[in-house]
């Protein structure tokens, strides 16, 4: 999840570097969407991870 946020973001600055608003915001959008997938199920792991040791 985190390696496909961070191309987003990748594909995000080059759009907006070449002009292309729509593209780079879309991409954008998808990105926080992403990391933010990332950092729940990164939450979720840890307590469940450390729910089974104790």
């Amino acid at each position: 999840m985190l390696r496909w946020s961070i191309t987003f973001i990748i594909i995000a600055i080059l759009a907006g570097v070449l002009g292309f608003s729509g593209i780079a915001g879309a991409a954008t959008g998808i990105a926080k969407i992403l990391f933010l997938v990332f950092i729940v199920l990164f939450v979720f792991s840890l307590i469940r991870g450390g729910a089974k040791k104790i």
